[in-house]
């Protein structure tokens, strides 16, 4: 094995990492690139032109990476000191990752919190001469039909409940769009079926719209690809949307667009955020323990996010901005 790569997260940590991934494919063109990441990221992984294959890792729970040692092991998971005990238990050649002495790794950049994750990891491969560069976020197109095209894909989900927008809101958001000539489509994961339901039922939008469930990451990824606009929280389908410059509207709640907000096609997203007026941002990767949504993101009104996609889907802007 020649390279392996540790980011064992989600769709949104994968996309983010896109940058990174080509600057390793740019500085190893001959070698194979490995991507320790959960089984179901792999179609994703392909999508990104910079992985070989996909070595099922969910998390760090693992006790080692069952690997041959690498020439290379890179940590694009975290700051350690469990990812870093994690890729040195490989016995790699050489690895890069953010300085950890803790680890008993005192090489590499010092972590910075206030980073945007983009930019983060670029700047730890400079650190070692590897060149990324942080606006190379597009994704391959999948090699598959979409089940729709030129929807409008609403994603009530996000992993921590403080990310959530509230369900009844989402529903009123639905109807709105419905009624202005969208074709609403309610997307999430197998898990979050219950909540495209709940949306769904309260807008009175036909199941047959729920697509919650019926998708895969190849699947969702060639959705958003043909998709007229995705509205969402700060989630995974919101970085597919940067990856195929699909406009979208995103709302944040605890963590601030200025860590992982669009890089790219500015006049494409629309960011709805009023963290200024709360106690946010928290710390990276901390939602303070709410179970419900965080008042940030709360405070963003059905309102405002009709006006976002009115001013956002203006004829002239999307048509200029992104070209399908």
């Amino acid at each position: 094995m020649s390279v392996v790569v540790l980011r064992a997260l989600g769709i949104g940590d994968l996309a983010t990492a896109v940058p990174a991934l080509r600057g390793l494919r740019a500085a190893r063109p001959t070698e194979e690139i490995v991507l320790a990441a959960p089984a179901w990221l792999e179609p994703l992984a392909r999508l990104t032109g910079a992985v070989d294959r996909v070595l099922p890792v969910d998390g760090l729970a693992v006790p080692q990476l069952p690997v041959p040692p690498p020439r290379l092991a890179v940590n694009l998971h975290g700051k350690g000191p469990r990812s870093h005990r994690l890729l040195s238990g490989t016995r790699p050649g050489q690895m890069v990752a953010f300085a950890c002495p803790v680890a008993d790794f005192p090489d590499g950049p010092q972590w910075t919190a206030e980073e945007h994750e983009v930019h983060r990891w670029c700047r730890m491969l400079g650190w070692y001469e590897i060149v990324a560069y942080p606006t190379d976020l597009l994704l391959h197109q999948p090699p598959i039909h979409p089940i729709a095209e030129g929807v409008t894909i609403v994603h009530p989900g996000a992993k921590d409940p403080a990310r959530r927008w509230p369900p009844a809101r989402f529903a009123q958001l639905v109807e709105r769009l419905a009624a202005a000539g969208h074709r609403v489509v309610v997307t999430g994961s197998p898990a979050e079926r219950w909540l495209a339901d709940k949306v769904a039922g309260l807008a009175g939008l036909p199941a047959r719209q729920v697509l919650a469930g019926r998708t895969d990451v190849g699947a969702l990824a060639a959705l958003v690809a043909r998709a007229r606009l995705v509205v969402s929280g700060d989630t995974g389908i919101a970085h597919l949307a940067t990856g195929y410059r699909t406009p979208s509207v995103r709302l944040f709640g605890p963590t601030p667009p200025a860590w992982w907000g669009p890089l790219l096609d500015p006049d494409l997203h629309r960011v709805l955020w009023h963290g200024e007026q709360y106690r946010a941002p928290l710390r990276r990767g901390s939602t303070g323990g709410w179970r419900r949504p965080h008042p940030a993101l709360d405070a963003i009104t059905v309102d405002e996010v009709v006006a976002a996609v009115r001013d956002l889907m203006s004829q002239d802007r999307v048509d200029a901005a992104a070209p399908k």
